[in-house]
């Protein structure tokens, strides 16, 4: 396979949460960059190679943590060597609705089930006769919730159940459908809903992430330390866990920390801003860990910041810039407000104004590759690519690798 062929493939992704709403997997997208995977040449062998590399060169698997990843398969790429190179303990490989259930198809099924892989059955609407031999060799169930009515959905359900299969709905888009799969003993879901959590959303900002928030500006303005002890002081709780923290992080310093101005000196400001963007996402939630859009938070503000840093090494604070972009552009869907007047109080710089409220500028080009890294929307993927010259479909998949790793360890610094 050519360079160029493989340079055109990107890696998304998108949650898969479990009946406690956490985070259970990702489905993994490999997608051209193109208007269509005509461009690839050889669109198998580009797929497979990249898979490959994804889980090697770009290390996808320590990425996810103990998160697996859905690899969709269409029947080409079923029979492909490539296949057998991926971490079994660590993909889910997705037989998609398109390959016909052919003995040689089952044989190969039966086979990869036998070296360890684990194998679901994507769409599924109704139950074929000619599959019965396929969903008997497949863990999971992927069922399309979207073209069904409730009672179809309860029949297909009924059938499904004593086969003893894994059941994962998927395009799940209100919470209506999550609660009707829930009571049908679906235990998987995955869908608009989720990339859009209106499962915590529906309240105002309260005044401690107002203040976290105007603290987040203040780093990014440069503001004197007293500045900030003097918008720290107004919140006890905020003041004790940064003081905490300051202590674990200085653990070894011969003196303990007990002022606010020493807490931020020896912390830094970069580590502060850091914990701040995270904090008000935590806020409100007895367990934000497992929030999926703590981790959709993080791991969007790390990509933007690394897209960044690949675009001007030497960015005058761009980097630090583009992760509070990508922080902040989660947080309508948080408080279930508007941008604006989420950031109405905090004196941002007008770049990041500009790229929250109407995605112009540089930084919101880096925002719109991040959302289409989630989604898997090549055609803006494309669109947004070319007002960003300078960056290629290989930083932005080790870029992504290394955003997901990073937001996995913090999520699991904070948990313990």
């Amino acid at each position: 396979m050519s360079e160029s062929a493989s340079d055109q493939l990107f890696l998304g992704r998108q949650p898969i949460l479990d009946r406690d709403q956490q985070l259970f997997a990702y489905e993994l997208l490999f997608r051209s960059s193109g208007n269509n995977f005509a461009e690839v040449t050889d669109g198998v062998q580009a797929t497979a190679t990249v898979i490959a590399n994804a889980f090697t060169e770009l290390g996808v698997a320590a990425a996810l943590g103990k998160h697996r990843g859905f690899i969709n398969v269409d029947e080409q790429f079923l029979f492909s060597d490539m296949l057998e190179l991926l971490p079994r303990h660590a993909v889910v490989l997705e037989i998609l609705e398109t390959v016909p259930p052919t003995p040689a198809v089952i044989e190969r099924c039966r086979a990869l089930k036998a070296a360890g892989f684990t194998l679901a059955l994507d769409d599924v609407v109704q139950l074929e006769p000619a599959f019965a031999e396929l969903l008997a060799l497949v863990d999971i169930v992927k069922v399309d919730i979207q073209p069904l009515s409730r009672v179809q959905l309860m029949q297909l359900s009924m059938k499904l159940k004593p086969l003893g299969k894994q059941l994962l709905a998927e395009k799940v888009d209100s919470r209506e459908q999550m609660e009707q799969c829930l009571k049908l003993g679906f235990t998987l879901f995955q869908g608009y809903y989720f990339a859009k959590p209106t499962i915590i959303a529906g309240k105002k900002l309260d005044h401690s992430q107002l203040s976290l928030m105007k603290l987040m500006g203040l780093l990014l303005g440069d503001a004197d330390t007293c500045e900030l002890e003097a918008a720290l002081k107004p919140e006890p709780g905020l003041t004790v866990n940064l003081l905490r923290m300051t202590n674990s992080v200085g653990a070894g310093c011969v003196e303990r920390i007990t002022s606010l101005g020493h807490a931020i000196t020896v912390l830094g400001r970069r580590q502060l801003q850091r914990w701040l963007q995270l904090l008000v996402f935590a806020s409100g939630k007895q367990n934000a860990t497992g929030n999926p859009l703590l981790q959709m938070a993080a791991t969007r503000g790390r990509l933007m910041e690394l897209l960044a840093n690949e675009l001007s090494p030497d960015n005058n604070g761009l980097a630090d810039r583009a992760f509070m972009v990508g922080i902040m552009s989660l947080m309508p869907v948080l408080v279930a407000q508007p941008i604006d007047e989420i950031i109405a109080p905090l004196g941002l710089t007008s770049d990041i104004r500009d790229a929250l409220c109407h995605g112009s500028g540089r930084l919101g080009a880096l925002l719109r590759i991040t959302a289409c890294s989630e989604s898997g929307d090549t055609l803006e993927l494309g669109a947004a690519l070319a007002e960003v010259p300078g960056l290629s479909a290989k930083a932005i998949n080790r870029a992504q690798t290394v955003a997901l790793q990073w937001a996995n360890e913090i999520l699991q610094e904070q948990s313990s």
